[in-house]
């Protein structure tokens, strides 16, 4: 090959390497059009503040009690104050698993039941969590095999089913039982009531079996018997002052709370914002629940579930902090845990930041908020 044939080769291929020596340049980071496209994106909140964390990991249950989540999510709303840091949604059947996943360091914030709270506290000396926020009131009831039992009375020495052990439910029935004069041992449920623990998911298979005679549940489990031939007998929101109860509250790990307080606010934005969409167009949030549902199981809630269910929950930010401490006692009462101090549990700082900014109220921590 001649001289000037081998200079001609080597300049095609020195012009062939030249894009890709450009492009491995501006993958690194190189030159000004990729300092200027390829720059990581900041951390941008809807407010354009840079954020502290690129992404938040949020946890909830399937459930229409945690519709501030499922809506939230499904609308975008809490994205949207979130800016450019990412949502990692973590869906949980039970309390336990999603605090443990909050120990574990997995889960940042999550959207949990009374109960699973305060038991996660009291066990950790109340150095794992904090409640934010409220979430929803009420959604809980008693249905019954109509032939089997009509009166409150009737249910002694029947089986009832509850969702799980020391739940939320569980201690509210426990403590009804006791009310009455009734006696059940709380570790076996067996007594004057058998107080028969099943997994929600179960629980129409067990109704409609006849192994269980009725089932003291959330929503939608509860419209969920009664599209199988239940009777609704009581809501529990008649046993309540002002027929409010604290059914969901929003968690957040203290040392997620500590290491990014800006991302903890944002999302209480979202979610304040989303609890004034859904009160304020009901019909449209349960079609955004419902849609939210069939994603998670595939399958959308039929309009004979959803449509007595829906209405019987109200999503608020109020913690109902006192209903709290009422339910900390029942739990007491029916043996279950130790006297517990929950002194430090709610840091509602944030919160009622995000109530002022929108010209909403303040809302109490009943005494129980974390001391600065």
């Amino acid at each position: 090959m001649g001289t000037s044939a081998k200079t001609l080769r080597r300049s095609l291929v020195a012009a062939a390497a030249l894009p890709l020596l450009i492009g491995a340049l501006a993958s690194c980071g190189y030159g000004s059009e990729a300092a200027k496209d390829d720059a990581p994106k900041a951390n941008v909140a809807a407010d354009g503040k840079k954020l502290s964390a690129s992404e938040v990991r949020i946890g909830y249950f399937p459930n229409l009690t945690h519709a501030t989540a499922l809506v939230g999510l499904q609308e975008g709303l809490i994205a949207k104050e979130l800016g450019a840091t990412a949502i990692k949604p973590q869906a949980f059947n039970a309390g336990p698993s999603e605090i443990e996943a909050l120990n574990g360091g997995s889960l940042d914030i999550g959207f949990i039941g009374p109960s699973p709270s305060i038991n996660a506290y009291v066990k950790s000396k109340g150095s794992n969590l904090r409640i934010i926020s409220g979430s929803a009131s009420g959604g809980v009831k008693l249905v019954v095999n109509p032939a089997k039992i009509k009166t409150l009375d009737d249910l002694k020495g029947k089986n009832i089913a509850t969702p799980q052990k020391g739940n939320t439910q569980d201690v509210a029935f426990l403590n009804w039982i006791a009310e009455k004069g009734w006696k059940v041992d709380p570790e076996s449920g067996k007594g004057d009531v058998s107080v028969v623990r099943t997994d929600n998911k179960v629980t129409p298979d067990a109704f409609k079996s006849g192994s269980i005679d009725g089932a003291w549940v959330p929503e939608p489990t509860a419209s969920k018997l009664v599209s199988d031939g239940g009777a609704v007998l009581l809501d529990e929101t008649a046993l309540w002052p002002d027929k409010k109860f604290v059914i969901t509250n929003i968690i957040v790990s203290q040392k997620f709370l500590k290491e990014h307080p800006d991302v903890v606010e944002a999302v209480l934005t979202g979610t304040v914002k989303t609890n004034e969409w859904i009160n304020a167009n009901p019909e449209k949030a349960k079609a955004s629940a419902n849609a939210k549902l069939a994603a998670e199981s595939g399958k959308p809630l039929d309009a004979k579930v959803i449509d007595p269910a829906w209405p019987s929950i109200l999503l608020t930010d109020d913690p109902l902090a006192s209903t709290l401490k009422t339910q900390a006692e029942w739990a007491v009462k029916a043996k279950l845990i130790e006297q517990p101090d929950l002194n430090g549990i709610y840091d509602l700082t944030l919160l009622n930041k995000v109530l002022k900014a929108a010209g909403k109220p303040a809302v109490s921590d009943a005494g129980l908020g974390a001391t600065k």
